[in-house]
């Protein structure tokens, strides 16, 4: 015996989906008709959250290996080749550890809720990893 509220989907894919190319963001203020685009599928929205956060974390890591540079600039000869491939190294595997657990949680929720995801979502979660990132390096005990 079937549940017919088991079978209820609130929002498929349209049958002419195919999955849209990276970056796919849209102007979000519609001025002639809608032009949105969405993701249907966990893949689809786990590889987005994983770009998107390499994209911010690696920027941060690029941005203060550029700081470390600058304020080191007169031992250039050892500071300039080792920094930035160090700095980007860890900004990477940050980026890939919390890109695949945020991804996979996203794309998890949106199927279960029958959702389809907006293509700013990914977006917005790689912006909130870079910024916990950035929250989580300054000492707890200095604000206190």
């Amino acid at each position: 015996m079937s549940n017919p509220f088991l079978k209820i989907t609130v929002d498929p894919p349209p049958l002419s989906y195919t999955p849209p190319p990276f970056p796919s963001l849209y102007w979000p203020f519609p001025v002639d008709g809608t032009q949105t685009t969405y993701l249907y599928d966990a893949y689809s929205m786990w590889k987005f959250t994983l770009y998107w956060t390499l994209i911010c974390v690696g920027g941060v890591h690029l941005v203060a290996a550029g700081y470390a540079c600058a304020v080191q600039w007169r031992n250039w000869r050892v500071v300039w080749p080792v920094v930035p491939c160090v700095y980007l190294l860890v900004g990477g595997l940050e980026g890939v550890v919390a890109g695949n657990v945020v991804g996979g949680l996203l794309g998890g929720v949106y199927l279960s809720g029958f959702f389809r995801m907006s293509t700013w979502i990914p977006l917005c979660w790689g912006l909130i990893n870079a910024m916990v990132l950035i929250l989580s390096s300054f000492a707890i005990q200095g604000g206190l």
